[in-house]
């Protein structure tokens, strides 16, 4: 899709209004028929609650996200706009940093996490998630929130960075507190944050290099900056970064995925089937139910995008979730199937501000998924699931779940 600068003159389409509130629990609860309407609303939509256009259509979303010169992410990723007003805190040096500073960072940090690197945590991750079906195929019934969903990354991942066992508890109220920022500062936020405040000092203090296990990715950041590739205020920070980004996402990507085979047993049979259709299997968990639903980006000019002349340091919401169902890129789209090829889900976002630990993030999903298929013959849904509400994620509180062996 092409992004072209038009003058006021030029410029005569006017975007549809609408008082649509992405935020609230009732959209929450079930966001894709809103979706549906915002995407046959038009290519661009302005939400005159937040003072934000917002785009829910594929071809949008996937432009604007390549065209980070225009789109800017330094000016904060929630609707607080970093460039114009006081941060609430320090912007991220990767989700909200633009070139040069983003690639000395990103680099440093990609590194740590390519495939060459976490592939060799794979045979420890595979008996971690060995361990983990054991115990959840002697329970047979169980809350998967707690007991795999979020039990899995917070094992795995908070060894890979190196942080200590006691006091893993605050890690996913710390994530939570993060990602509510990437909405606007509404009650869901202010009451999350003042909840996290233990959290985040706990978090304050396992960054510092000397509480870090030696060979993790923490320790690697800190001799990173020895090497003068970071700053040395930058490694905690980066370390506080893997903490937030790493968990929450993964754990609801599991929820996501464990509720969306027992709504579908005929497509868990077929994972059960044929376990090497797990990682394609996550795929289709990715664009079908996405865990990370919306964020924002910021103009940096007089930009055109759907006919419409959007001003310098326009806010713009990006909704992810929308973009991967959207049937102008995907056929049968509200369906899911694993057969489906669901690479091209903007599930990690794209262009140079795509998630650098989407592919730590595949190898968990994948992993779990194909322990999961190895041994469990079927997934049932035995209670109501009890949605989380987040400003930017998608998952669950509670799923209670049983399981049967193969």
């Amino acid at each position: 899709m092409k992004i072209t600068t038009l003058s006021h003159e030029q410029a005569r389409i006017e975007a549809p209004v609408s008082d649509f509130d992405p935020y609230a629990d009732e959209t929450l609860n079930n966001p894709y028929p809103h979706y549906e309407a915002l995407r046959e609303l038009g290519p661009i939509v302005y939400l005159k609650r937040y003072g934000a256009y917002a785009i829910a259509r594929h071809a949008e979303i996937d432009a604007v996200l390549r065209d980070h010169v225009t789109f800017c992410s330094s000016a904060g990723i929630g609707l607080a706009n970093f460039h114009t007003e006081e941060p609430w805190r320090k912007p991220s040096l990767i989700l909200e940093a633009d070139p040069p500073a983003h690639g000395r960072t990103r680099k440093v940090v990609a590194g740590l996490l390519a495939p060459a690197s976490i592939n060799k945590l794979r045979p420890t991750f595979e008996q971690e998630a060995e361990l983990l079906v054991d115990r959840i195929l002697e329970m047979g019934r169980f809350d998967a929130v707690p007991e795999l969903c979020a039990a899995y990354p917070l094992k795995v991942f908070a060894d890979a960075v190196g942080v200590p066992a006691e006091g893993r508890e605050h890690l996913l109220p710390y994530g939570d507190m993060v990602f509510n920022g990437f909405g606007p500062f509404n009650e869901r936020f202010k009451e999350r944050l003042a909840a996290a405040q233990n959290s985040i000092t706990w978090i304050g203090e396992v960054c510092k290099r000397e509480n870090l296990t030696p060979d993790g990715f923490g320790a690697q950041l800190y001799r990173a900056a020895d090497e003068g590739e970071l700053a040395p205020e930058e490694a905690p920070m980066l370390v506080r970064t893997l903490l937030s980004a790493g968990l929450d996402t993964t754990a609801f990507t599991l929820c996501n995925a464990v509720l969306s085979f027992a709504r579908h047993p005929d497509q868990w049979a077929l994972v059960h089937a044929n376990p090497s259709l797990a990682r394609q299997a996550l795929e289709e968990v990715l664009r079908y139910e996405s865990t990370f639903h919306s964020f924002y980006r910021t103009t940096t000019r007089e930009v055109e995008l759907g006919g419409v002349l959007l001003p310098e340091w326009q806010k713009l919401l990006v909704f992810i979730g929308s973009a991967n169902r959207d049937p102008r890129r995907w056929e049968r789209p509200d369906t899911f199937d694993v057969t489906r090829r669901a690479s091209g889900n903007l599930a990690f976002g794209t262009g140079i501000h795509g998630c650098a630990g989407q592919m730590m993030a595949r190898l968990e999903g994948e992993i779990v998924l194909k322990a999961l298929a190895k041994r469990i013959k079927s997934i049932r849904l035995e209670g109501e699931p009890v949605y989380h509400y987040n400003n930017s994620v998608r998952g669950y509180d509670s799923l209670p779940v049983s399981v049967t062996a193969a």
